[in-house]
This record gives structure tokens, sequence and C-alpha cells, in this order.
């Protein structure tokens, strides 16, 4: 766990987070949560993939009434789920929602057709006054990242979350390259360690990276 302020960020595993506030809890994409992993006020899925969007694990973190952030395409998988709140968002949209502010921006690979820039997925970048966290979602380093450096040259604390694992997504030295970019007050890896892409050691190569490149980078323990 890394507290930053009164933002509290935890690292599910695979590409899970659980970001907490004062009053709010909100996950970012759960898969093969732990009996620990409290249930959400909000969560944020990137993409349709069944290790982002497990219906298993939204209804073992769901409440009456928890929001769902969701592209167009996962919203039929989710509406199997009782008493939530769905809302569909697309890249480019900024909602302010339970006093968080979200900005959907795209995530795509450029060259490989696992996840194509047509179908419109998802990274998240969320607001806490002067903390923003930056969930990648899958994707290589894409043209649009250079829309985000000016989080990182601000009086901010940026968070910036990465993929790490290569095939699908970026690689740890791609990633690491992103950091760079993207200047965080802290890079941490994900997409890593579930058995579906990306080990430990890929982990372990980005923060060693970043390390060469100046940016501060730390592995989260999988809660």
């Amino acid at each position: 766990m890394v507290k930053i302020k009164d933002i509290e960020i935890e690292f599910l595993g695979h590409s899970g987070f659980l970001i907490k506030t004062e009053t709010k809890i909100i996950i970012i994409d759960p898969y093969n949560t732990s009996e620990k992993t409290p249930q959400a006020d909000l969560i944020l899925i990137t993409h349709p993939h069944y290790d982002h969007c497990s219906i298993k694990d939204i209804q073992k973190i769901a409440k009456p009434n928890t929001t769902v952030l969701i592209p167009a395409d996962a919203q039929s998988k989710i509406t199997k789920i009782e008493n939530l709140h769905l809302e569909v968002i697309e890249s480019g949209d900024n909602l302010e929602i339970q006093n968080i502010k979200i900005r959907a921006v795209p995530a795509y690979n450029k060259s490989k057709s696992f996840h194509e820039k047509k179908e419109g997925w998802l990274g998240y970048i969320l607001k806490f006054q002067d903390v923003i966290i930056y969930h990648a979602g899958d994707t290589d380093i894409i043209p649009e990242m250079k829309n985000l450096t000016g989080y990182g040259k601000k009086d901010n604390q940026f968070i910036t979350l990465l993929p790490i694992s290569g095939e699908f997504t970026m690689d740890a030295e791609q990633a690491a390259e992103t950091a760079s970019l993207l200047n965080p007050t802290l890079a941490i890896p994900m997409h890593y360690g579930a058995g579906v892409a990306g080990t430990l050691e890929d982990a372990q190569r980005f923060v060693e990276r970043c390390k060469e490149l100046n940016v501060n980078a730390k592995i989260l323990e999988k809660i």
C-alpha cells in the first residue's frame, strides 16, 4: 500500500487496484480479488476481457447501488448483476461521480489485435484535488499519452499505474519509457502475476529501468 496525502492505493493483483479516500472506496478492474477486498462505492472497468471485467469479482465487491463505469461493449456482461448503477463511458468523457473527477482516456495496441483502437477501450484518470491517478488500462505507448504530460509538471502528486507484461500490452522497458515521458511522482507496475501475462520479474525489470531513467517506481504487494 502507498498513501499519498489522504489517498491510499492498494494492489489487488493483475490490473486491479483499490483506491481509498476518507469517504469512498474505488476499485478498478477487479480480478481474482482476495477476501480482504472491501465493498466498493465505485467500480471502474477498462474493457470487457475476463481478467478486467470479472462478473464474479464485481458481484463480490459490489453493494446495492454501487456505481460501475464501463465502456459500451461491457454493458451486456454487467447487466447480469442486479442493483448496480451503470454508467457507460467513452474516451474523452469527463464525469464527476460522488465528488470524484474522472476522465476516460484511450487504451489500445498499435500493431497487435488484442486491444484495437476501434474498440474504444479505456484508461482512467482520477482527480482528488492535487492527487491525480492514471490507470492506463491494457495499452501500448500511444500518441495520446503526450496529452497527459502536464500532470507531472504541475504541483500535483501524480501516480501512474502502467501495464508491464508485454504480449498483450507494452513490456517493462516500454512502460518505463512511458513513465519517463509522464514524469509521475510514483510509477506502479501492473498486469502481471495472475497467470494471464507478465511475472514479478517483469515488474522488477520495470522498476530497475525506471531507476535508470530517474523515475520513482515501486512494486506493491497484493492484498
